[in-house]
C-alpha cells in the first residue's frame, strides 16, 4: 500500500518516536507501532518499524557504549531469547491485542503503585537476579516480538534498581538492540521485511537517527528524579493505550 502524506507525517513521527527512544527515553518508542497503526494494519506496521529499529539501535550503542550495566543484561537475555522464541512458534494463533491488554494491566498496575507509593522511590535499590530476570526478559521478548511492546515488563524489572539516568538509558538501548536483530530472522521468514516495506524502512531511518540524537541531549539535562518521574508516568499513558486496544 502506498502511504500517502498522513501516512508519511504518521511513519515520520513513529520513526523520530522509535529514536528518542534509542537516545534514552526508552517508553516513548512504544508509540510507533500504534501511530502507524492508524493506517496500516499493526502487523504491516510493526515490520516497517523492525529495520527502523535495528538501524536506530547503531546510533544508540555508539552513544552508550560505555554506559550499560553488564550484570542486567545477563540475567535478562536467556529469558529474552526463550519470549522471542515463544512469539515466534506462536505468530499465527496469538491475538496481538489480548497480548497488548495483558502488558498495559501489568504495566498500568506497577506505574499506579509507584505514583500511590511515593515512599518506596527512597527504598533501596535492588540488583539483579536470575529468576525475575528470566521471568521478565521473556514477558519483554514475547511482547517485543509481537507488537514492539517490551519496555513495560522491562521496566518493571529494572526501575526498581535505580540505576542513574545515563547507565539506565545505556542498558536498556543495549538490550533491545540485542532483542530487535534477534527478531529480524523470525520476521524475515515470517515475510515480514518485504522489499516494499524495506523501502519504507529505509525513508523513516533519517527521522529515526534525529531522534536518537533528539533524546541522547534530553538524556543529559535531565535530573535522576524528573527522570524517573517521566518514565514512570509514560508508562501509565501507553499501558492504558495497550488496555484501550485490547478491549
Amino acid at each position: 500500500m502506498e502511504l500517502g502524506l498522513l501516512g508519511w507525517v504518521l511513519g515520520c513521527a513513529a520513526a523520530f518516536a522509535v529514536g528518542l527512544a534509542k537516545g534514552g527515553l526508552s517508553m516513548v518508542g512504544m508509540l510507533g507501532v500504534p501511530l502507524m497503526a492508524l493506517i496500516m494494519s499493526p502487523v504491516q506496521a510493526a515490520g516497517i518499524l523492525l529495520p527502523v529499529y535495528v538501524i536506530s539501535d547503531i546510533g544508540g550503542l555508539i552513544a552508550f557504549r560505555r554506559s550499560f550495566d553488564r550484570r542486567v543484561l545477563v540475567s535478562l537475555i536467556p529469558g529474552m531469547l526463550s519470549g522471542i522464541a515463544l512469539g515466534w512458534a506462536t505468530a499465527r494463533l496469538v491475538d496481538e491485542s489480548r497480548v497488548g491488554l495483558v502488558v498495559g494491566l501489568i504495566g498500568l498496575a506497577f506505574s499506579l503503585n509507584a505514583m500511590l507509593r511515593p515512599a518506596l522511590a527512597g527504598a533501596q535499590a535492588r540488583g539483579p537476579g536470575w529468576g525475575a530476570g528470566s521471568f521478565w526478559g521473556a514477558l519483554s521478548g514475547y511482547t517485543s516480538f509481537v507488537s514492539h511492546s517490551g519496555a513495560p515488563p522491562y521496566q518493571i524489572y529494572v526501575q526498581p534498581m535505580r540505576m542513574e539516568p545515563m547507565l539506565y538509558a545505556g542498558t536498556t538501548t543495549i538490550f533491545f538492540a540485542i532483542t530487535n536483530a534477534v527478531k529480524l530472522i523470525p520476521y524475515g521468514l515470517l515475510g515480514q521485511l518485504s522489499p516494499h516495506n524495506l523501502r519504507i524502512s529505509a525513508v523513516l531511518a533519517v527521522p529515526a537517527l534525529l531522534g536518537v540524537w533528539a533524546g541522547l541531549w534530553i538524556i543529559k539535562r535531565v535530573p535522576a528524579t524528573f527522570f524517573y518521574k517521566f518514565i514512570t508516568w509514560a508508562l501509565a499513558i501507553i499501558s492504558v493505550k495497550l488496555i484501550w486496544d485490547g478491549l
